[in-house]
């Protein structure tokens, strides 16, 4: 812990792995990908009467990327016929104004080192799906959620002079059209928390009952807080109040080790959890993360929140997958 108070993203987990729950777990299997893995998926979702996984897939020695859109057949996951592949690593969903928004991290490779920055399309459907913008270069994990009002919540992840190794920011839009890089840069950051040698950013956002926002991120360090030593991602939740601008009750809900055991693509990525979401479905909580840049698996959790997802969505055709009836927290 610093001066500042703000606890080490190593002691939140050693505090959470003391007393970790053994939820069910499972690891997601894929067919039609010639062998390729296939990882930091987006939670399901509903598209065009199907249920959907968006997947990243590629070779183990390679971060040359393609997001699929998979469906599930008797317990495999498979690519669904006819709908887009986009070069895109670690996709990603949600529902505005009634459209589907998908998105994910472009990345140009070149003599020198990789550039990248976050792109969104929007569409009915998987099948309809326009890009309509593209975010800074060089940040990641930008994500959204429809508000109570219908604004267009922002959640920003700024590396540099403004958000050292990678900090949370908030801002708002008043819709999919009002979106700019100058109203991303200007987002103001979610002030102490994380230490200033750790890491994180947002992977899922949902609206709750109140009119907060309840968060599935990832937070990360370096083992020995250089960018060349093992990293350890953790998968975590918090709720963010939009009108006090406000974050709270941020905690971890899983390690890599509540995960069953799998491949890895490197050795300093043994200890990776990328968050995807959650699968809501009566009062079981399932966690989806992309294991160790290998492989994609599930975890059933406590309900992340102390208050009930919204009711209603959106989408009407989510509704069902991601139970915003009311859920009780538990």
């Amino acid at each position: 812990m610093d001066p500042n108070g703000i606890p080490r993203v190593r002691t939140r987990y050693e505090a959470f792995a003391g007393a970790a729950p053994s939820g069910r777990t499972g690891r997601l299997v894929f067919a039609g990908v010639d062998g390729l893995d296939v990882y930091n998926i987006s939670a399901p979702f509903r598209s065009a009467g199907r249920t959907v996984i968006a997947g990243r897939v590629e070779r183990r020695d390679s971060e040359h990327s393609t997001a699929i859109f998979f469906e599930e057949v008797d317990g495999i996951w498979h690519p669904i016929d006819g709908a887009p592949r986009f070069d895109l690593q670690d996709p990603f969903v949600t529902f505005i104004a009634g459209e589907l928004v998908f998105g994910g991290v472009e990345v140009r490779f070149g003599d020198g080192l990789p550039e990248w920055w976050t792109v969104f399309y929007r569409g009915r459907d998987i099948f309809a799906l326009e890009r309509f913008f593209a975010g800074p270069l060089g940040m990641k994990d930008i994500r959204l959620c429809e508000l109570a009002d219908g604004r267009v919540a922002v959640f920003t992840r700024p590396r540099g002079a403004k958000g050292g190794r990678g900090t949370i920011g908030y801002t708002e839009v008043r819709s999919l059209d009002a979106l700019t890089i100058e109203a991303i840069d200007a987002a103001p950051m979610l002030a102490d928390m994380f230490h200033p040698l750790d890491w994180g950013g947002v992977n899922e956002a949902h609206l709750l009952a109140n009119g907060e926002v309840g968060l599935i991120a990832h937070a990360a360090y370096f083992e020995d807080d250089t960018m060349y030593s093992a990293r350890h991602y953790y998968a975590i939740a918090f709720v963010f109040d939009p009108a006090e601008h406000r974050w709270r009750d941020l905690k971890i809900i899983a390690g890599r080790s509540q995960f069953a055991p799998g491949a890895t693509k490197r050795p300093d990525l043994v200890d990776v959890v990328f968050s995807s979401g959650i699968e809501q479905r009566d009062t079981v909580t399932r966690l989806y993360a992309g294991t160790s840049d290998a492989e994609a698996h599930w975890v059933e959790i406590a309900y992340p929140y102390d208050v009930p997802l919204a009711a209603g969505v959106a989408d009407p055709e989510s509704a069902p997958l991601f139970g915003l009836q009311a859920v009780p927290p538990g």
